[in-house]
């Protein structure tokens, strides 16, 4: 029997639940007026100055990266789904509060897998919030590279003397751009030298590590944006080695998990937030003698709505229960992200319909919510590859159990 099927029912304790309440009065009354803050970059997104001022602002609120505990320990992934859904009320949620993409996966990683060394110089500048960080993955797919077959990595490292050099070609790195910690994966080739797939660890910014172009993409959330880079014999001391050499595949999968549930978490609280808006409207928009929300067409948007974000939740609810007993939950986060991204999408899309022509402008966050999730859907692992990667368990499955 599975571990999704035997996992027990998880329960948010009473400090979490009093957690995640000061962190959606937080954001609602604190974050979401700075969304019309103009300090935005050429893409749209919010500047480092804008997040500083509000990571103060979550800092002497107590509310600074609320998933992580003073003594170092980690809420629960139940617990963190709780809390990081209340963050996600705003896209400047996430970032206020520390909860947001790639730190949190990158802070998640660190705590698993780094050394007390490795700990005390990267993982806690992060947790602090004063230095964001990036995941050095993906490639070009116009040179060959690993995008989502990560088994296609062209980057590569080798051994000279105690530093490994390392060279190669990555683009959508989010927030490389301002970047102060990096994680980078590269091949190493010579099976002397630990073969395989390898993370190591670096300051940034780094000479060696050059932005060739930040595109603009359709989502605008993120600081620093999507950045191309040309990593040139980037020298990294042997001891900034993350765990082993030729491990980097599986501590990929130790952040890979909770990092898709924890996007969904994010963006199940925006989606929330956008359904509030668009209700709002649908109450107060008048069209043909009465209330939007009293014609059918509008109202059943709606409902639908509550549909999908109730399934939604318990989608994520049963995910983090699994990551909780201990197991990777490989398949269970490929069908958690596969269902509550389409499941956040229609959301999305009705919450713009309702409001007609005001939900296309930015007027309000609806607009950017459309946006974000719509990019949510190609973010670690676009649903098509997750059911590719499902059908092959089902097969697998069915092999085992004797093709019964």
């Amino acid at each position: 029997m599975s571990q999704h099927q035997t996992a027990a029912a998880q329960t948010v304790s009473d400090r979490a639940r009093e957690i995640g309440e000061r962190v959606e009065t937080f954001v609602r009354t604190v974050v979401a007026p700075y969304e019309d803050d103009p300090r935005r970059d050429h893409h749209g997104a919010p500047t480092d100055e804008l997040v500083d001022e509000l990571k103060e602002k979550a800092r002497a609120a107590g509310v600074l990266t609320p998933h992580i505990l003073a003594d170092g320990d980690h809420l629960s992934q139940v617990e963190t789904a709780y809390v990081l859904q209340k963050s996600g009320l705003s896209p400047l949620g996430p970032l206020a509060c520390n909860t947001a993409a790639p730190d949190e996966g990158n802070m998640y990683l660190l705590g698993k897998v780094g050394s007390p060394e490795l700990k005390e110089r990267f993982l806690k500048q992060l947790v602090e919030g004063r230095a964001r960080s990036a995941f050095f993955m993906t490639e070009p797919a116009e040179d060959g590279g690993a995008g989502s077959d990560p088994s296609m990595m062209q980057t590569t490292c080798r051994m000279d003397g105690n530093h490994w050099v390392i060279n190669g070609r990555k683009c959508f790195i989010t927030g490389a751009d301002g970047a102060r910690v990096g994680i980078v994966m590269a091949k190493a080739e010579d099976v002397a030298q630990g073969g395989g797939a390898c993370m190591f660890l670096v300051d940034l910014p780094d000479p060696a590590i050059r932005i060739e172009h930040v595109p603009n993409t359709i989502d605008s959330s993120m600081p620093g944006g999507h950045a191309t880079v040309i990593i040139d014999n980037l020298r990294v001391p042997a001891d900034q080695m993350l765990g082993e050499a030729g491990e980097g595949f599986k501590y990929a999968q130790v952040r890979l998990s909770p990092a898709r549930l924890s996007h969904c978490m994010r963006w199940h609280g925006a989606c929330q937030r956008a359904h509030e808006i668009a209700t709002d409207y649908a109450n107060r928009r008048h069209a043909f003698g009465k209330p939007l929300i009293d014609h059918e067409g509008v109202g059943f948007m709606l409902a639908e709505n509550l549909i999908d974000l109730k399934q939604a939740e318990l989608m994520i609810r049963w995910c983090a229960e699994v990551l909780d007993t201990g197991d990777l939950g490989t398949a269970e986060s490929s069908m958690a992200k596969v269902a509550v991204s389409e499941a956040l999408m229609r959301i999305a899309d009705r919450c713009v319909q309702v409001m007609g022509g005001t939900g296309v402008t930015d007027k309000t966050i609806v607009e950017q919510v459309f946006r974000e999730v719509r990019a949510f859907r190609i973010y670690d692992g676009p649903t098509e590859v997750h059911k590719w990667s499902l059908a092959k368990k089902i097969k697998r499955d069915w092999k085992n159990a004797g093709a019964a």
